[in-house]
């Protein structure tokens, strides 16, 4: 018996089935016993033979084959995780009716380990009353079914109903084997994420080093955890597996796009590096160098301010401060401050420095002190900036149960 936990990858006929063997692959290299169910339909998209020589394990595609090891049942008792990609609207109708009339659909029936759905499809499937009747009933079942991405599907046609990206699937994957639990089930979140460019030519922007990576982390536990995540962005990155993505540019932008987002989300996570000005003018062409260049700004509004203004009943607002001390206190003392001008709940503060600082901007490892509006503090020590994230989602998770408790 290996030691390795086991995936059974399911893959449904659509053209995104080619995307799967990328997944099998990351899993496969990963350190994972992977076993391939495809359809019939699959099949046609993607040869037996590919599974079989990326997994090193045989193909399980006949509910007749084998029978006295009855793989119907035994795929979907071993396994420690079943995902489905991608997951077609005629395959979650038929998981959904609780059909069993191939073996995907019989292990699906069996499993009593988590299991996740990526659906693959074009717009107008995905957003059919049919499909999203289906979809509720299995997350009600408690299937993780994750948002498709928006983007370039079969042909010219775009939208949402993109496969979600290999490496994020593989990474919502191990995080699921890890133990996540999904205790944000049933919660709407809004996360923030990048730094904001303030164009004053077609050319030149005033921004900061701020990637995003730490907001893309706090948007995918989220999303592992089982919550409906949308992700406000203006860095570039992969969408994360199961989020809903909005791509924004400047301030001004993102500030109506969170503002938009948060009406009736239980939590907000401003994780965003916001400009706090831009040019008065955008010159319409390029200003050319060699004579002094005099850009006049203006402060941009306060984004968590007016969230805080504007928020509903339980509803929980976390901030993001990137600090560094100076003449007038150090960094929690400037952070205390700001947490009583902003009226959030949760503050979470960075020290940041120089390119290289080990924590802040730019790196994917982070540490960082929790300040709560109750007067407790948390340390959050130096580890990966996902690590980071599920704590930050744990303490908002206590908000909403009225237990938080002071750990400083």
């Amino acid at each position: 018996m290996s030691d390795r936990p086991s995936i059974v990858l399911g893959v449904a006929g659509g053209i995104a089935a080619y995307k799967a063997v990328e997944l099998l692959r990351r899993l496969s290299e990963s350190g994972h016993d992977v076993t391939v169910v495809p359809t019939g339909a699959a099949l046609r998209f993607v040869g037996a033979a590919t599974w079989a020589a990326l997994s090193g394990r045989p193909v399980a595609d006949d509910l007749w084959a084998q029978v006295h090891e009855v793989p119907h049942v035994r795929l979907g008792q071993s396994a420690d995780l079943v995902v489905v990609a991608p997951a077609t609207a005629d395959l979650m109708a038929r998981a959904a009716a609780g059909l069993a009339d191939d073996l995907l659909t019989a292990v699906l029936l069996t499993a009593r380990c988590p299991v996740v759905f990526a659906p693959a499809m074009h717009t107008e499937m995905w957003e059919h009353p049919a499909t999203r009747a289906n979809v509720a009933l299995l997350r009600e079942r408690g299937v993780l079914v994750v948002e498709p991405a928006e983007g370039r599907l079969t042909g010219a046609d775009s939208g949402q109903g993109r496969l979600p990206e290999p490496s994020e699937l593989a990474e919502l994957c191990r995080g699921l084997l890890a133990g996540t639990a999904p205790d944000l089930a049933g919660r709407r979140v809004v996360v923030s994420a990048g730094g904001t460019r303030e164009h004053f030519d077609p050319v030149r922007f005033l921004g900061n080093r701020s990637s995003g990576k730490q907001g893309y982390a706090l948007a995918r536990a989220a999303a592992a955890r089982g919550a409906e995540v949308v992700l406000v962005s203006s860095a570039a990155l992969a969408d994360p597996a199961g989020v809903r993505v909005v791509r924004v540019t400047s301030a001004l932008e993102l500030r109506d796009a969170v503002l938009a987002a948060a009406q009736g989300a239980d939590a907000v996570v401003m994780a965003a590096a916001v400009a706090d000005h831009r040019p008065v003018e955008r010159f319409v062409t390029k200003r050319k160098k060699g004579a002094r260049l005099t850009v006049e700004l203006v402060q941009n509004p306060d984004v968590l301010s007016e969230l805080v203004a504007a928020r509903t009943s339980g509803q929980v607002l976390v901030g993001f401060a990137a600090e560094t001390g100076d003449a007038d206190g150090d960094v929690l003392t400037h952070a205390r401050a700001k947490l009583t001008t902003k009226g959030c709940d949760l503050l979470v503060v960075n020290e940041v420095g120089e390119a290289g600082h080990p924590t802040g901007f730019e790196g994917d490892r982070n540490a960082a002190t929790v300040l709560s509006s109750d007067g407790a503090s948390y340390d959050i020590p130096l580890g990966s900036k996902d690590v980071l994230a599920h704590r930050v989602w744990d303490l908002v998770a206590q908000h909403w149960t009225g237990r938080v408790a002071a750990t400083s």
